[in-house]
């Protein structure tokens, strides 16, 4: 190998795969050894150095690029920091990230572009003089896509830039609003424990004013029974527990002659509006859960099954009828 295919070797190789290289020196070599003048010579001479400095010029390029890259790198490795401090975040930066990617392969798929069209440039080069010229146009390209190249470089740069302040932003959205959740979850415990006073203060008057209408019906039910339902009682009405079932009123008595037990439940109101059909039969349910108690321990007497409450929609007293059940309010007395 000559000194002259040596050097166009060495010089082909900053660009192409060893292989080509030489290949590509020792054509050039070939065809102009036999064709080329010394003018033609010098000219080729002055378009090799062009090729060379422009080749140098992209050197310089790719140089920055990589300086370019090691910026982004740092910056995407700063950035994998912050996509650690929340859930929410690692989605925003994953979507960032995936831009990022894409733009990425959009810069791979050019370079991939510029690889094969300097493999043409290379089958060009060994063919005729006006290949060169070929040559030297797609070199002009390529340094054009070069420009492009780093025009998107720092146009990814500066999203790269506008995505981490956005982020600081976000981060310090976070912390106030860490700090108002902190003051909401005070307030509302403050509020818990208001409405948890309250709820037994509430129970408490119920429960006084279930009391209240008790005493109220020990007092007036003997009389009202014995006028509209002929019962008399025994002896007075009284709250017992049979069999596990806590009956609010309870008597033995007669109706007609006939030995009778009087099982009675006091409900404060008895409003569908407030509670529905389902109130109403859920009432009379546990009322019939007493009767079969208190008839394991009086099977020789009839049960009376009795309901008192203040008031009782007409949808009630229809299905108290149904389950023969009498249906007594405060203001009936």
């Amino acid at each position: 190998m000559t000194v002259q295919i040596e050097n166009m070797t060495r010089r082909f190789a900053r660009v192409f795969a060893p292989e080509q290289a030489t290949v590509l020196a020792e054509t050039i070599h070939d065809a102009y050894a036999d064709l080329v003048k010394t003018s033609d010579f010098n000219e080729l001479k002055e378009i090799m150095r062009g090729l060379a400095q422009a080749q140098s010029r992209t050197e310089s390029r790719m140089g920055e690029l990589a300086q370019a890259q090691g910026r982004t790198e740092s910056r995407m490795g700063e950035l994998t920091q912050a996509q650690g401090r929340t859930e929410s975040r690692m989605e925003e930066l994953a979507q960032a990230q995936g831009r990022t990617e894409s733009r990425m392969e959009e810069l791979a798929q050019a370079q991939g572009r510029t690889e094969s069209r300097m493999e043409e440039l290379a089958q060009a080069q060994g063919r005729t003089e006006s290949r060169m010229e070929e040559l030297a146009h797609s070199q002009q390209e390529l340094a054009q896509a070069q420009g492009r190249t780093e025009s998107r470089m720092e146009e990814l740069a500066h999203s790269q830039q506008e995505l981490a302040q956005a982020q600081g932003r976000t981060e310090s959205r976070m912390e106030e609003l860490a700090e108002a959740q902190q003051d909401t979850d005070t307030r509302l415990g403050k509020l818990i424990d208001v409405v948890s006073n309250l709820a037994q203060e509430v129970g408490g008057l119920s429960r006084s004013a279930s009391y209240a209408l008790e005493n109220e019906a020990y007092r007036q039910l003997p009389a009202y029974l014995k006028a509209n339902y002929d019962i008399e009682l025994d002896k007075r009405l009284v709250r017992s527990e049979i069999d596990d079932e806590e009956v609010d009123i309870f008597a033995l008595g007669q109706r007609n002659g006939t030995p009778i037990v009087l099982v009675g439940e006091t409900k404060l109101q008895m409003d569908r509006r407030r509670g529905g059909r389902d109130i109403a039969v859920q009432v009379l349910e546990q009322l019939e859960r007493k009767v079969e108690a208190v008839q394991l321990d009086h099977p020789e007497r009839e049960v009376v099954r009795l309901l008192v409450t203040h008031y009782a929609r007409p949808a009630v007293h229809e299905e108290a009828q149904k389950r023969n059940v009498i249906v007594v309010q405060s203001f009936d007395w």
